[in-house]
């Protein structure tokens, strides 16, 4: 029983010793073979011009909403936007819009360009409109004057449109809510109206 202590003891006084001189060892073995370090090779980096983003002030995929007077629901978003000088103004690009009215019309707006004015309740678009109402018109005007506060649009010059009925080209349009205590929007052509009749067979 003795022997067999002695033997135990042993066993454990040498690995005492083994153990941590390997460990040395490995250690060792780990910082002689390891891949050395080019300390001059340049770090990757993007390449931006910081002086260019501080000129050019943006915002990537803005959005902005309200609710109008007349309770429509006006949502604006672009894929870029800048501020302009005016306080709370902003110039945008590839710029979509819609008025959501409680009677159910949609009015979707699409433009190349275009400028909110906050402070003076304006959406000015430009570089081609394109309008389309869930009553069926599609319209086409080079610019288009919206109202931020209300159900108010109104188009900057001439004015082609596919109709249920037919085709109408007008020297001006507008979409308006007239008469608040009574439903429905009035879409008038205006400055000389030519209209195609196209009966539906």
């Amino acid at each position: 029983m003795a022997t067999r202590d002695n033997v135990y003891s042993s066993v454990i006084f040498w690995l005492k010793i083994a153990l941590p001189l390997l460990a040395l060892v490995i250690l060792s073995t780990l910082f002689l073979f390891s891949r050395r370090i080019d300390t001059e090779a340049s770090l990757p980096y993007a390449e931006v011009d910081i002086d260019t983003l501080a000129r050019d002030q943006r915002l990537t995929a803005p959005e902005y909403t309200a609710v109008t007077t007349d309770g429509a629901a006006l949502s604006v978003s672009a894929d870029i936007a800048r501020p302009s000088q005016g306080e709370g103004s902003a110039s945008a690009e590839q710029l979509v819009a819609a008025y959501e009215t409680r009677d159910g019309l949609r009015i979707d707006l699409t433009a190349a360009a275009g400028e909110l004015d906050r402070a003076a309740g304006r959406l000015l678009l430009s570089g081609g409109v394109v309008i389309v109402t869930s009553e069926g018109y599609r319209m086409i005007t080079a610019g288009l004057d919206g109202a931020l506060d209300r159900t108010e649009l109104v188009s900057d010059g001439e004015v082609e449109a596919d109709a249920p009925f037919g085709r109408i080209e007008a020297g001006g349009m507008e979409i308006s809510h007239s008469d608040a205590g009574m439903p429905g929007y009035d879409l008038v052509f205006n400055k000389g109206v030519k209209l195609i009749y196209e009966p539906v067979n």
